[in-house]
């Protein structure tokens, strides 16, 4: 098939949960033997929108992108006012300032319609990443009059998804790739929608190595002591502040040499404390090794649609401390019995204490986590079921798919 690919943010630099998993499916497609275009902007960072890429188009890894340029970066001022209005308000949000909203939250692409009526038809089928962004809000309705559209929505329990502003972008989609029965479960009771979809999932590298002594060379401070793990963003809005703070307090509590590593870019200083590592941004072979050598791995995020770390130390044995209020979370640790959900300090500290005095339970728990990746998460299973959504999607058959 020719496959379109439409995303805010695409290149190996980028990091980002939407932007990394159009880039994991894009190069696999490819491989399989589709034509494989992707549609994305000259950003490198979602703080700003600043272009970053050259316009224009290139070949990266087997994959056609063409990058079009945005308007101009994020202006912060005009956005937090907004952001604030438009979230926290307690009226309703009249649309022309959802519109506004939505221009001003970015990325502002001001050649993506024109780009889109004039080549969307060559397409067997446009696909969509994330619903949250202007390249979804205003490209997927123009699609969608050409050709026939996925919507992989990435979607969560979180305010902007109540915006009545979403409810055309989820309409105009054919069909939806989702991550978990638990994004179904949210689309369909917020929108009242049931279109043909499947729960794709993330593949997951069964095959990667990781190497516990490379790691802790890379970081020598940490020595030889056990380590609770979080990978990814170092942001508050992913739970890095309370799981930094709840931590502070279980050593106050439990002296002892348990640390804590923060392994990702921080997007604001983490506070220094004796226990507390940072290590920046990593590269793969260190990421594994990381996975592979930690006592537990946490993932404090109270909005998440899947959680690829998550899938990643599973992979690797290991097993992970989850944000129980966070349903996507809560059902991934359930179904596959290698996690443990926690809602606030107390059952953090309990959990911690359990795998702290046996770390039998985390082996056995990061076992199981290994038996489940095997049987659900293969990326020849995953671009599978990926490959018969297509095909649905594109004949215009009526049904879920898987």
């Amino acid at each position: 098939m020719k496959l379109l690919l439409v995303v805010q943010r695409y290149g190996r630099e980028v990091a980002g949960g939407a932007e990394q998993l159009c880039r994991m499916y894009a190069p696999r497609l490819a491989a399989r033997g589709h034509d494989v275009h992707v549609l994305t902007t000259c950003a490198l960072s979602y703080v700003d929108w600043a272009n970053f890429y050259p316009a224009g188009t290139e070949v990266l890894d087997g994959v056609t992108v063409t990058r079009l340029p945005v308007r101009r970066p994020r202006d912060h001022g005009v956005f937090g006012v907004l952001q604030h209005r438009v979230m926290a308000g307690r009226k309703p949000v009249p649309w022309f300032l959802q519109e506004e909203w939505m221009r001003q939250q970015g990325p502002d692409v001001p050649e993506l319609a024109a780009w889109l009526e004039a080549h969307a038809s060559a397409y067997d089928v446009a696909e969509f990443f994330t619903y949250l962004y202007y390249t979804t809000w205003a490209g997927l309705p123009v699609a969608a009059r050409q050709v026939p559209t996925i919507l992989h929505p990435n979607a969560h329990d979180e305010p902007p998804i109540l915006l009545p502003l979403f409810d055309p972008v989820f309409r105009h989609a054919r069909a939806f790739g989702l991550l978990t029965g638990e994004e179904l479960d949210l689309i369909e009771s917020r929108f009242r929608l049931r279109r043909p979809s499947s729960v794709l999932g993330v593949g997951v590298d069964l095959d990667a190595q990781g190497d516990e002594g490379a790691f802790r060379s890379v970081l020598p401070e940490l020595g030889n002591r056990p380590y609770l793990l979080y990978v990814g963003r170092v942001d508050p809005h992913k739970g890095s502040d309370e799981l930094f703070d709840q931590f502070v307090t279980y050593k106050q509590r439990r002296p002892g040499p348990l640390a804590l590593v923060f392994l990702g870019e921080p997007v604001k200083p983490v506070p220094a404390h004796p226990d507390v590592l940072v290590t920046g941004f990593v590269d793969d072979a260190v990421r594994w090794s990381a996975l592979k050598g930690c006592l537990v791995l946490a993932v404090p995020s109270y909005f998440e649609s899947f959680s690829m770390v998550l899938t990643e130390a599973w992979s690797v044995s290991r097993p992970a401390l989850v944000q129980g209020h966070c349903a996507v979370l809560d059902g991934q640790a359930r179904r596959s019995g290698a996690a443990i959900p926690y809602r606030g300090f107390a059952e953090l500290e309990a959990a911690l204490d359990r795998l702290v005095a046996d770390h039998r339970l985390g082996d056995e728990l990061g076992w199981a986590g290994r038996r489940y990746v095997e049987k659900h998460y293969r990326w020849e299973d995953v671009l599978d079921r990926y490959e018969r959504l297509l095909e649905r999607t594109a004949t215009g058959i009526n049904a879920r798919a898987d």
